[in-house]
């Protein structure tokens, strides 16, 4: 697979709407807009947009509470996303969901999933649904190093491999799983040896290395598109803060070594190297990439909360 110039420019673009959306998600929890949590994607931008670049738009992706990221970079709206986080009626999920049950359904963002380890087996699901329909669409699931030690992400490894679906895990290795390292809790060097068990290929990956992971998502999507079945694609990463905005879990003693590796300025600089672009576009792009954020900000803010009549729409119970 061979990105386009201007696939590359949309790239850069999102990784920065990703790094400004999670900023003011941040921001805007100091100052009380909202309750509950989030969890920045903050220096993991790489990883979604490396992974989410190889996929057609009927391509399914779900993800961990930490992903804002993954919504953007498989095209969700930053104004609806904004607004759902503010929990407005005007948000994606009508303002019901919140920072970790966003979801959006028609650019194939079936969303984000608060219980650690708990969208595994859905995606499994999704992958066999896309093998008996034969659409050749493939399901990419995003979790952390603390669900590759639950139960449920060992048994989809093992249906999934042995019925050949067309899904790709994506373990975005970084480091900690809240306040555990995962040399306490993961007794392999890579989360990705654990596929040798269940019979399907495990790569690990640079996850601050677009083209790093876009190569090996794309070679592992193109396997699952061939109904050869799914792939354990491992991608070390960090988060430069702590687990949330609730701030549990450590930060501070890595975060200037963290900070040499920022996958931004990373791309930024091997877009100039190809010629891709030049430093006025860059700057360009990050100005649009800003003004995208403030935007969604300001419509946020602005929009209605959801009216009380609404409480008990949209149940299933």
């Amino acid at each position: 697979m061979t990105l386009s110039d201007e696939q590359q420019i949309e790239a850069l673009r999102r990784m920065w709407q990703i790094r400004f959306f999670e900023e003011a998600a941040i921001r805007l929890y100091g100052e009380g807009r909202y309750r509950g949590s989030t969890h920045p994607y903050i220096a993991q931008e790489a990883t979604a947009l490396g992974v989410c670049a190889t996929l057609r738009p009927t391509d399914q992706v779900l993800a961990t509470y930490r992903g804002h990221g993954a919504a953007i970079a498989k095209g969700a709206d930053p104004r609806g996303m904004m607004a759902e986080l503010l929990g407005k009626a005007t948000g994606m999920c009508k303002g019901k969901g919140g920072s970790m049950h966003m979801s959006q359904t028609d650019v194939g963002f079936l969303g984000c999933n608060a219980i650690v380890a708990g969208h595994i087996p859905i995606a499994g699901g999704v992958a066999l649904a896309q093998k008996l329909d034969d659409t050749g669409a493939v399901t990419a699931v995003f979790f952390g190093d603390g669900a590759s030690c639950e139960g449920v992400f060992y048994e989809t490894l093992n249906m999934a491999t042995l019925w050949k679906l067309p899904l790709l895990f994506v373990v975005e290795n970084n480091e900690y799983a809240i306040s555990t390292h995962v040399s306490e809790s993961i007794s392999v060097p890579n989360i990705s040896m654990r596929a040798q068990g269940f019979g399907l290929p495990g790569v690990t990956v640079d996850g601050r290395d677009f083209y790093a992971v876009y190569d090996a998502a794309g070679e592992a999507v193109a396997r699952a598109r061939r109904g050869d079945g799914p792939t354990l694609l491992e991608a070390k990463t960090v988060r430069w803060g702590r687990h949330s905005a609730v701030a549990a879990g450590p930060a501070g003693a890595n975060i200037d070594k963290w900070k040499l590796t920022d996958p931004i300025p990373r791309f930024k600089q091997e877009l100039l190297q190809r010629g891709v672009v030049s430093e006025a576009q860059i700057s360009d792009i990050e100005r649009d990439a800003k003004a995208t954020i403030d935007d969604a900000v300001a419509f946020a803010i602005e929009s209605p909360y959801p009216e009380l009549s609404e409480l008990q729409t949209d149940m299933y119970a």
